[in-house]
């Protein structure tokens, strides 16, 4: 009686499987028709014991198009944390633009002040007002007067 090696790799059972197929597939010809089907039920079997530990390998990897992709994680649903995950950078997206338009409207305000102020502390003739470069003339004015204090 032969004694039976436990301490096969899976490496070596793969080669061993292999060996088997090729054998099996170089004299598949010389089999009867219960033989080939009793063979690829247990091809089938065989396969359904291995697909566990591969899909438990390659968990990360997804095939698209004849590609491999990494890919995240299996997704667990629609939850509160993924919908608070997901809402928060929308969130803080709109506020950081209504803070920008707020920003910007603040500052054409006051630069509007600035120059209604200098119009009305002026003495000016008429003609002034419609003058087109009168208000980048007052603008220059107001920045360089804020340069200087």
């Amino acid at each position: 009686m032969t004694k039976l090696d436990l301490t096969l790799t899976p490496e070596h059972l793969d080669q061993l499987g292999l060996q088997f197929a090729q054998a099996l597939t170089r004299h598949s010809g010389e089999f009867s028709p219960d033989v080939i089907e009793r063979l690829r039920f247990a091809r089938q079997q065989a396969m359904a014991a291995r697909k566990p530990e591969m899909a438990h390998v390659l968990s990360g990897v997804r095939q698209s198009n004849g590609s491999l992709t990494l890919a995240g994680p299996p997704s667990e649903g629609l939850n509160v944390w993924n919908i608070l995950g997901s809402a928060v950078p929308l969130i803080a997206l709109v506020i950081g633009l209504i803070t920008v338009t707020w920003i910007s409207r603040e500052n054409t305000v006051a630069e509007l002040a600035a120059i209604d102020s200098a119009l009305l502390v002026d003495e000016l003739p008429p003609a002034a007002y419609t003058d087109p470069g009168f208000a980048q003339y007052l603008k220059q004015g107001l920045i360089d007067s804020k340069t200087n204090d």
